[in-house]
């Protein structure tokens, strides 16, 4: 009988060890970067573009806020903390498909809390600034005037205020929120996203998608046709893309022949947002002489960040439905490590984990789109590119991706849940 070879027994007995003890070999590195990255990169930017421009926007007409202020102090440092929850979470899927051997891992996708956009603005920052100018005795409404912008940067600061408390609280947070995930059942975490989803997510997009319905319909058809139907387009497009380029182009067709009118004007608006500087002086911590004064804004700023850390806890949950098994401590962790370093570096609308993880993975996206959406938003607001990104952009073009989004989470809603539940 023929001895068995050196090299072959070594290699089993080797083998035999690792298994033995448990430990599993993976012989593929994690994929990390897929054509489907590209998709989910369109629909978290620009989600998180939208909320921006929202804060900015909504300051401007309901409470007459120097623009200027808003672009140059307030958004840096919003978009930074977008970057550097992307950049932890982008880290935490390389760590999940380490520890687990796959190489089909979803990264959970954070950026700026709608509903908290729309808190700040109208109980926080709003208020601010009107009882700023009525304490100094400001009658004219010149965002050039020296008190009215006097007004806007003590609003600035109570902003700041808000966020790093409220990033304070979640961190706290943080340390049982394992402990929710496991004694709240399933039903009950993923059927508020279900519920979520079907409002802010699918139908309030699909009602400003009729605003415009041969762009939108558009849209939304390739849409469906490409990550619902998988009929792949030509070349391979990715399908938020080719929405993107397909409707856009009907778009401008239809405002160069006179059938509709777009908004030129906000493109004197992005000018305005270009290279901002004066976000730094946050560092010289003058907002730490307001605190007291941001102690009458925690009623409003405390339900806000409570609500994103259940919302954290019912995204967690999610992506376990989908197959990927993040630790819930670490996700609100990162959230809450996200909102304090938007604080310290003057932002004021705090971060979240968006519930989009379902359907970011049915796109095919791994962990590149993370990657993607913290450089771009981060750079956009360093360098104030992404007002001309919002100005030439039309909302119908993008918002079938969130209604995609919105019918995935509803459709996990259903399909993850134990009928008994």
């Amino acid at each position: 009988m023929t001895p068995p070879n050196d090299r072959h027994t070594l290699t089993a007995l080797v083998t035999g060890k690792i298994r033995a003890i448990g430990i599993q070999v993976s012989r593929d590195r994690y994929h990390w970067a897929k054509p489907g990255d590209v998709n989910a990169f369109f629909g978290l930017m620009l989600d998180n573009i939208a909320d921006l421009l929202l804060a900015v926007g909504l300051l401007t007409a309901v409470f007459g806020f120097p623009t200027n202020v808003a672009l140059r102090y307030m958004v840096p440092g919003t978009a930074i903390g977008v970057f550097v929850g992307d950049m932890l979470f982008f880290w935490m899927a390389f760590r999940l498909a380490r520890r687990t051997g796959r190489d089909d891992i979803t990264a959970m996708p954070l950026g700026l809390d709608t509903p908290s956009t729309f808190g700040m603005v109208f109980f926080v920052l709003g208020p601010a600034f009107l009882a700023k100018k009525q304490a100094l005795g400001v009658v004219d409404s010149d965002p050039n005037d020296a008190l009215v912008l006097e007004a806007a940067i003590y609003a600035w600061h109570i902003g700041i205020c808000s966020i790093f408390l409220s990033g304070l609280f979640k961190l706290l947070c943080a340390l049982g929120s394992n402990w929710v995930r496991r004694v709240v059942p399933r039903a009950g975490l993923l059927g508020s996203l279900a519920g979520i989803a079907l409002v802010l997510i699918s139908f309030l997009p699909f009602t400003e998608l009729l605003r415009f319905p041969v762009v939108g319909l558009v849209a939304l058809a390739i849409i469906l046709m490409t990550l619902v139907a998988r009929i792949p387009t030509p070349g391979r497009v990715p399908g938020a893309l080719a929405a993107l380029l397909v409707s856009g182009t009907i778009y401008y067709i239809m405002v160069g022949a006179g059938w509709l009118e777009h908004d030129w004007s906000q493109l004197e608006t992005a000018k305005a947002a270009l290279l901002p500087y004066e976000w730094t002086s946050v560092f010289r911590f003058e907002w730490t002489q307001v605190l007291s004064d941001s102690i009458v804004y925690l009623p409003i700023v405390i339900p806000f960040a409570l609500a994103t850390v259940v919302g954290g806890i019912d995204c967690t949950e999610s992506a376990a439905a989908s197959g990927d098994e993040f630790d819930t401590g670490k996700v609100i962790a990162v959230e809450a490590v996200a909102t304090l370093v938007a604080s310290l570096c003057g932002g004021v609308i705090q971060t979240t984990p968006y519930i989009g993880h379902p359907a970011y993975k049915a796109m095919g996206g791994r962990a590149a789109y993370v990657l993607a959406t913290a450089i771009f938003i981060g750079s956009a607001g360093l360098l104030g590119y992404f007002g001309f990104l919002y100005a030439i952009i039309p909302k119908a073009t993008v918002f079938p991706i969130l209604i995609f989004v919105g019918l995935e989470i509803m459709s996990q809603g259903v399909h993850a849940t134990h009928r008994r539940t």
